[in-house]
């Protein structure tokens, strides 16, 4: 990766080893996705087949997120996130074979789309279970800054690594993200044992949805999340961004790597400005602000015919959400007993995670039917709706003040 460790965390050795093992993930993570997405483009010519991506990695992730929460509790959260990790390795490998040999149509390609969606569903709740385990309470403000700070870096690499090597054909896109997944799992098998609480109740199903229960107890946590949900879920443009890309704004491959990595410039800069200075008061109004500045960069970028105006946009947008998704992340972690941490990351996931896909499903239906600006459009006002009507609604979230004190 292209930045280094934190300097207060960077001689934990399993802090900088799980920050390596991220930022490879996020890299393939990003690759893929514009792999996918110009490929089925390419042979389709159809905005809703760019949806269907996004429902197709939110099914799998829909079933399965309870069981895989409460599997990260019970099971070692290390076995788990490795072989999340694998899965994604073989996901890519089968598209590279399936490129090179000319096998893989559009169904193969849905095919290794729902692969990702497997695998996400365990990595999530596994990764972002083991972190707290990893370091010091006093230092997880932090390394979640630094560890989304790395998923910006990747998220900036990787589109832009994605379109170029997309100029090279589709099995080099697929193929190196293969290697990077592997990469990923070759730091996660040296990860050490973190300290892990597991629940003393029997596996019934009344333990697999206590995550449910105890998200719906923590008003301050279901309003964060839920806030983000139907942010992401409405004001997401990004699988439009291949019609943006080739149609609107005529940048081509490239341009569409390069439109994808300039929400993580803005998320760059502002987690680590979060990991030097982490926000200590009004963290609640901090991520109604930043959710309301995201509904409007989206308004802007949707009516934008000029590149430099639409990359500003999208800078922006990957600015705000930064905010948005640091207060979540603390709250989630911070006020939930470690042996209940992987069923409630796996709720998170479940609404956020799979938002994203389900949000870029619904862009594609609402771009096939209103056209692709006024489906942007649509969901950038929607956001603000959003963003009003939740200060109304969740109280609690907007009098969080501190991220440490229930």
């Amino acid at each position: 990766m292209a930045t280094t460790a934190p300097a207060a965390l960077g001689s934990h050795r399993p802090f900088t080893r799980y920050w390596l093992t991220t930022g490879s993930s996020s890299t393939a993570n990003q690759i893929v996705t514009v792999a996918l997405g110009w490929r089925v483009y390419e042979l389709t010519g159809q905005a809703l087949d760019l949806g269907l991506i996004g429902l197709i990695q939110f099914i799998p992730a829909l079933l399965l997120a309870l069981p895989a929460g409460h599997l990260v509790d019970r099971h070692s959260r290390r076995t788990i996130l490795r072989s999340a990790l694998a899965l994604e390795a073989a996901a890519a490998g089968l598209a590279a074979l399936g490129s090179a040999t000319g096998l893989m149509g559009v169904g193969g390609l849905f095919l290794a789309a729902a692969l990702l969606g497997v695998a996400r569903a365990f990595e999530w709740p596994a990764a972002s279970s083991l972190l707290p385990g990893l370091v010091p309470r006093a230092s997880y403000p932090r390394a979640v800054a630094w560890t989304s700070s790395v998923r910006q870096v990747a998220t900036i690499i990787g589109p832009a690594l994605g379109g170029g090597l997309y100029t090279l054909g589709p099995t080099a896109a697929f193929a190196t993200c293969a290697a990077a997944w592997l990469t990923g799992l070759t730091l996660a098998l040296g990860l050490p044992k973190a300290a892990q609480q597991r629940p003393n109740e029997p596996p019934t199903l009344a333990s697999v949805l206590a995550g449910i229960g105890f998200i719906w107890q923590r008003k301050e946590i279901l309003g964060a999340i839920s806030l983000d949900l139907f942010a992401v879920l409405l004001g997401g443009a990004t699988a439009l961004l291949p019609i943006y890309a080739r149609d609107i704004l005529a940048a081509g491959p490239i341009g569409l790597g390069v439109l994808r990595g300039a929400p993580a410039v803005g998320a760059l800069i502002v987690s680590a400005a979060l990991a030097r200075w982490p926000l200590q008061r009004r963290n609640g109004p901090a991520m109604f602000a930043g959710v309301a500045v995201f509904g409007l960069a989206t308004c802007v970028f949707a009516v934008s015919q000029s590149f430099a105006l639409s990359l500003a946009a999208l800078a922006v947008m990957g600015a705000s959400d930064m905010i948005s998704v640091y207060v979540r992340l603390n709250l989630v972690q911070l006020r939930t007993p470690d042996q209940m941490r992987g069923r409630v990351t796996a709720v998170n996931g479940l609404f956020i995670g799979t938002s994203n896909q389900l949000g870029e499903f619904e862009s594609g239906v609402t771009a096939a039917l209103l056209g692709t600006v006024p489906a942007v459009l649509l969901g950038g006002l929607g956001t603000l709706a959003v963003v009003a009507l939740g200060a109304l609604l969740i109280p609690s979230l907007w009098k969080v003040d501190r991220l440490d004190t229930a």
